[in-house]
């Protein structure tokens, strides 16, 4: 991930460039902390970094929007830019440049970019016709629509377009793009190159509409009055722009670009991976060089229902709220640590509740708070000199002083969660090592007490180790540490949290605050239920009576059968491989499994409700023994268990993931 000039090591990641359609909620948080703490970590290595996040200000909805609220578009953007900014503040995010897609360079930038790709050809004239999707800003084909005739990726109603625009050619790099995805490492999570080639790059490119002319609130294309350029040619220029391409206000593209990380949702994987890198080739510019694509943090309701936060559903956690009650480090701590990379995580009460309460008020929290303590209580807070090494010294040692490498490798592979978990076996270890060496004896014996001061000291330098490699993540809460174990600025570095003996022999500690009560689960469970519940029944008061849906009705029951006949249907756990869509059918998934048996294909009818990706890599229940049957010409060997959703829909459900392929459900 280098880049090395003039002697300095240089690192640039950025964030999409956010969409101000409202409130931001704690979906909106993960993607920016996760590059907070990269950028944080690699500067803590020695890097010179660039980590650049802001907002795509332009577009047919903003226009809308603005005119609903009685301001001008720029009135309407700038005060929801300034609630991002303030959340960006308050959850301690340290950007290094802000790009908003209004500002005047970028503006300048964007016409050269559009004139050079078409005076070399890539960009022409013609008239569009087809679908378009206001809230996703984009233009489908009869084909891509989803079974209603709705927007594949929002399913919400499309609008027929028809308009003179410009177009950009995208054939030309399909061969290449398909190379950059399923030949090198660029996309990360790996499984879902795959899945782009297939549903976008097999069937054949697209040429993409890259101009409008029904709205005037973007960038003029320069040549051609009455167009404006289209989102993904402002917006994903972003990346370039605001480090000085084509245009004076920052010269920085030299030293940063190609960019080492871009870390985007999967809702826009796909222009990332597939419109951007074409975008480059056609500008003979070096392509990024990894696009980490994270899953969605998903609300879990208290009927353990996962639903992808929504204002409309009322579900939207406020991070602003969150950081009040618990600290808006244990909130960072909460979203990165339950994301795997390319995975949705679930968000609940319980699951942020338990969280804070085992990770840091149980394990590191009480790691720091009991060996401060013991030192102010047997040493006054100062350690003697005195030192006798011992049993299970140096497995703590060993364990705390192999984590920094561990981590450095989860950073780079934007692997945060993994990174988090690799720390937090320190923290046990330190934790068991306590167990292990009884200090509450030693404290009683006077000549144990060189014995004592090295286990006290051996524990403070594995908090040091430990809240170095955490400051990334948590930057808040660690100076406070370094303030109560006594470390001095100079022992907090990379370096020195891949060494011990860094402490002064004679520390003093500072018995402090708490850094993580303990939470009252049962008392904050029902806060925040009423909370929540309060907002989704506001907002369920808004939605008209066709958007509110009939209640739910369950089915009938079936005829009883005895135990026998139920004993006949075999089911088992499988993991899914890979998964596509049928191509004869809008309804169905094909799914490739790990059966524990050797692996089987099973065709379901899900795809109204389920995209591939979101399947890939999850575990499933499937009925084993149904007998083989061809589905649009596709062979099914077996089930797939799903249960009906109040509004009618399917929901797959999903077993213990820790269950192993093959494990029979009794």
């Amino acid at each position: 991930m280098d880049k090395d000039k003039n002697n300095s090591k240089t690192f640039y990641i950025t964030t999409p460039i956010y969409y101000p359609s409202g409130d931001p909620h704690i979906g909106h948080c993960y993607t920016t902390v996760a590059c907070d703490s990269i950028a944080r970590y690699k500067r803590m290595q020695g890097y010179d970094v660039m980590f650049l996040t802001g907002t795509d200000e332009h577009g047919q909805k903003i226009e809308q929007k603005a005119a609903e609220k009685g301001v001008t578009p720029q009135q309407y953007v700038d005060e929801i830019v300034a609630v991002f900014k303030k959340l960006w503040s308050y959850m301690n995010i340290s950007y290094d440049r802000y790009i908003r897609t209004t500002d005047d360079y970028h503006v300048e930038s964007v016409q050269k970019i559009f004139r050079e790709l078409y005076d070399k050809g890539f960009i022409y004239k013609g008239e569009y016709k087809g679908k378009y999707c206001t809230p996703c800003e984009s233009f489908w084909t009869e084909s891509q629509l989803d079974e209603n005739g709705c927007c594949p990726e929002c399913h919400r109603p499309v609008t027929v377009a028809r308009e003179e625009a410009y177009f950009f050619k995208m054939a030309p790099f399909a061969d290449r793009i398909e190379k950059l995805l399923l030949e090198t490492d660029y996309l990360q999570p790996k499984y879902r190159a795959q899945e782009l080639v297939n549903n976008f790059i097999k069937p054949g490119l697209e040429d993409l509409c890259v101009s409008r002319t029904s709205f005037t609130w973007g960038i003029p294309v320069d040549f051609d009055p009455g167009h404006v350029v289209y989102v993904w040619v402002d917006a994903l220029s972003n990346y370039c722009t605001a480090l000085g391409y084509k245009n004076s206000r920052y010269h920085d593209y030299d030293k940063y670009w190609p960019a080492d990380v871009h870390m985007v949702a999967k809702d826009i994987m796909r222009f990332h991976a597939i419109i951007w890198p074409a975008m480059l080739m056609a500008l003979e510019q070096p392509l990024p060089k990894h696009l980490a694509v994270h899953g969605w943090i998903t609300f879990q309701n208290k009927n353990g229902e996962a639903q992808k936060m929504s204002k409309s559903l009322g579900n939207v956690v406020d991070p602003f709220m969150l950081g009040e009650r618990y600290g808006v480090d244990a909130i960072r701590y909460h979203i990165l640590r339950e994301m795997a990379l390319g995975a949705d995580s679930a968000f609940s009460n319980e699951i942020m509740i338990n969280r804070i309460n085992s990770d840091l008020a149980n394990g590191f929290g009480n790691l720091v708070s009991r060996t401060v303590a013991m030192a102010d209580k047997y040493f006054g807070g100062t350690l003697p000199n005195d030192r006798e090494e011992g049993d299970f010294d140096q497995s703590l040692r060993d364990c705390v002083l192999s984590v920094r490498g561990k981590v450095d490798k989860c950073i780079d592979e934007t692997k945060l969660k993994n990174a988090l978990e690799e720390i937090f076996v320190a923290v046990d270890r330190a934790n068991k090592y306590i167990d292990e060496t009884e200090p509450w004896i030693l404290g009683k014996d006077e000549s144990k007490r060189a014995r004592l001061a090295s286990v006290l000291y051996n524990l403070l330098e594995a908090i040091r180790v430990i809240s170095t490699l955490l400051s990334p993540f948590m930057p808040t809460a660690m100076p406070k540490v370094w303030e109560q174990i006594g470390a001095a600025e100079s022992d907090i570095s990379y370096e020195n949290a891949g060494r011990f003996d860094v402490l002064p022999v004679n520390v003093t500690v500072h018995k402090g605050e708490i850094l993580f009560p303990r939470i009252d689960m049962e008392k904050e469970i029902n806060e925040l239920n009423a909370i929540i519940e309060k907002n989704m029944a506001e907002a369920k008061a808004k939605l008209s009576d066709a958007e509110k849906g009939e209640e739910f009705v369950p089915a009938e029951l079936a005829q009883e059968i005895s135990i026998d006949d139920f004993g006949k249907a075999d089911l088992r756990v499988a993991l899914v491989k890979s998964c596509e869509k049928v191509k004869k059918s809008k309804k169905l998934l094909c799914l490739q499994l790990d059966d524990g048996f050797g692996g089987r294909q099973v065709v379901s009818g899900i795809a109204e409700w389920y995209k591939p990706e979101d399947l890939i890599g999850k575990k499933i229940i499937i009925v084993a023994n149904l007998k083989p049957a061809k589905l649009c010409g596709v062979e099914s060997q077996g089930m797939i268990l799903a249960a009906d959703t109040p509004d009618g829909g399917a929901a797959v459900v999903f077993p213990d993931q820790e269950l192993p392929c093959g494990a029979k459900i009794r």
